[in-house]
């Protein structure tokens, strides 16, 4: 093996999932975090068919479902605030669903003891030398490595470093997102309930904490995107938005300036020809970001499995290690970023039709003879790559 320093960028889901493959095999782990601390709390992830694999060879099924929020049915309302149709909770949450959060915590927790973890820096610059890479970082000393891969997510600094602006490579699916917890004045008990007007949505769903609830706001605006504006700044596009909300929401954006978890993006899709470039490699959102039902963080961590594997397969030849990667990968991604592409016309819709449409055509699915088709649609991405095992260096 001729690598065998590695520095990972991101330290949430796919970063610390690179960082145990690679332990596995015989590297040395270092993996910068931008954020001071772990992040908690967050957005539901969820696992199914072939993740499942994944999840038990690395030690970690037990864990996860001691954390996993045992989330039920979620129910889509009409403009009434009545039931319109019921999402099946595989369908929505898959054999496992865990708070992201839940799950960083997890896996840092598995490999800070052979992991070198540094919160609070990020990478600035890359130079790609003979033998390695030279990082410098905005605040640590410049530092080299035999690899460099980017597990930083959609707005990546390793891939705008190496590979340029992310406009170049960003293509928005419509619509924006936002997130944050609230009080459970609802009562709800491991149930959600998603409530939509022309251009607009709410999800709101119980876990394991029955006080609060996580709040998603999916919603139409500007079609450029708003940018990355500051959190005073999202908290005004959130009012403004929506404002004359009909059902809960009024209660709901009475709690958003309180929430310290506030989230705020543009929803979209990473699309690159090529995941590499000589020592260094992208990986999970930082290389093809899908969007909401893309199966993004199962993905992430079965490419991390698999980057970590064909390195150790090829013996350290980067080069070839990376191409076994990203070919297969590839397909799978695809599929990933075909089954986020209509996300909006379910999430939300823009028009009244389309609301009326979209209530109409998944109720019909409740019918036994369409039952089906929530498994298909739910395990399509989960199921796109196959696990299989590497031979390890190190015991697990």
């Amino acid at each position: 093996m001729t690598s065998k320093t590695v520095l990972v960028s991101g330290a949430s889901v796919a970063g610390p999932s690179a960082a145990y493959w690679l332990h596995q095999h015989g590297y040395s782990v270092t993996v910068v975090e931008t954020a001071p601390a772990l992040r908690p709390g967050g957005q539901a992830v969820d696992f199914r068919g072939e993740q499942m694999k994944l999840l038990g060879a690395m030690g970690i099924a037990d864990e996860v479902r001691e954390r996993e929020t045992a989330m039920g049915d979620q129910v889509v309302l009409d403009q009434a605030g009545q039931p319109a149709f019921t999402v099946p909770s595989r369908f929505i949450s898959g054999e496992v669903e865990v708070l992201r959060g839940d799950l960083a915590r997890i896996l840092y927790d598995r490999t800070k003891d052979y992991t070198e973890y540094v919160f609070g820096d990020r990478v600035t610059a890359l130079t790609e030398t003979a033998d390695g890479v030279q990082v410098t970082f905005r605040h640590g000393a410049p530092r080299e490595f035999d690899l460099v891969v980017g597990a930083d997510g959609i707005h990546s600094g390793v891939r705008a470093v190496a590979f340029g602006p992310e406009a170049s490579f960003r293509q928005g699916l419509g619509y924006h997102v936002a997130g944050f917890t609230a009080p459970n004045h609802l009562g709800l008990d491991h149930s959600g309930l998603i409530y939509s007007e022309p251009g607009r949505s709410a999800m709101i769903a119980s876990n394991r904490e029955p006080e609060t609830v996580t709040v998603g706001l999916y919603f139409r605006g500007d079609p450029g995107g708003y940018g990355r504006p500051d959190l005073a700044r999202q908290k005004e596009i959130l009012a403004d938005v929506y404002a004359g909300a009909g059902w809960e929401i009024p209660r709901l954006m009475r709690a958003m300036p309180e929430a310290d978890d506030l989230y705020f993006d543009t929803v979209g899709q990473i699309r690159l020809d090529r995941w590499s470039t000589g020592r260094v490699v992208l990986l999970g959102d930082a290389a093809w970001c899908a969007g909401p039902g893309g199966s993004g963080t199962g993905l992430a961590m079965m490419g991390a499995q698999i980057l970590a594997g064909e390195l150790a397969a090829a013996d350290g030849d980067h080069v070839t290690a990376f191409a076994r990667y990203e070919q297969r990968l590839r397909k799978p991604a695809h599929v990933g970023h075909k089954n986020s592409a209509g996300s909006a016309n379910f999430l939300v819709p823009a028009t009244q039709k389309g609301i009326h449409t979209r209530n109409r055509g998944y109720k019909m699915m409740g019918n036994a003879l369409f039952g089906k088709l929530w498994d298909y649609m739910g395990s399509r991405a989960a199921n796109a790559v196959e696990y299989r095992e590497y031979p390890r260096r190190v015991a697990s």
